[in-house]
């Protein structure tokens, strides 16, 4: 089984209409619907934007469903030069930007339990994700780290942070945290974004504008991806 988490209706909606004979199951504050997938059995749901909201939703769904991957798809922020609203960032790790205990002389983003800052995501999936998105034919994609935090990053001096500091290609809200649950949990996970805005100054406006076309690029790519894994 393949489990699938969005934050927003708009990044899951294409993909739960897909579901054949699904199945609504609500797990504490959140529903999880359950079905076939391109002749894959498969779960999606909807978490919420932020970390906590993550979290909640992938250590429910892990121990209700027991998928063997797990996938958070959805929209994101670019921060690569040249990338542009539209194109594909597939994570290689994930951190998480705004957590923080340099003081007590730990690097920025450093996870105790986990001993890392960057947690890595299953390099088969992240593989297979980029010659999906390649086979898309127009789209550009990009591979690396994505940092996520609970903060909608709109000014340059933060994104340049988030560049200098983690070598992030994209920014987000959930997938550090999603990461992070399936990493204490040894499943393996992916996180891919199809970038919505520039996280500068002009990203209240173009999120608005391309959100809903940016997150039906991001579920096209899973569709494409499922024909290359079967679970």
């Amino acid at each position: 089984m393949i489990g699938i988490i969005g934050a927003m209706a708009l990044e899951v909606e294409r993909i739960r209409a897909l579901l054949q004979e699904s199945e609504r199951v609500a797990v504490g504050c959140t529903d999880f619907y359950a079905g076939k997938l391109h002749g894959q059995d498969a779960v999606v749901a909807e978490c919420g934007v932020g970390k906590v909201n993550a979290a909640l939703c992938a250590q429910a769904m892990l121990l209700r469903f027991k998928p063997q991957l797990v996938l958070n798809i959805g929209v994101g922020g670019g921060l690569s030069p040249g990338m542009k609203i539209g194109d594909i960032a597939i994570a290689t790790s994930v951190v998480q930007h705004d957590f923080d205990t340099t003081p007590l002389g730990e690097p920025r983003g450093y996870l105790l339990r986990l001993d890392c800052v960057g947690i890595p995501c299953d390099e088969k999936t992240a593989g297979t994700l980029l010659k999906a998105a390649q086979a898309l034919g127009d789209v550009q994609a990009h591979a690396g780290v994505i940092a996520t935090g609970d903060q909608f990053i709109s000014r340059q001096e933060i994104k340049d942070d988030l560049i200098n500091e983690f070598s992030a290609i994209a920014c987000e809200m959930e997938g550090g945290a999603i990461g992070q649950v399936c990493a204490l949990h040894g499943v393996p996970f992916g996180v891919v974004r199809a970038i919505s805005d520039g996280a500068d100054g002009g990203s209240p406006v173009d999120f608005m504008t391309f959100a809903k076309q940016a997150a039906d690029r991001s579920a096209q790519l899973l569709l494409e991806f499922l024909k290359e894994v079967p679970l």
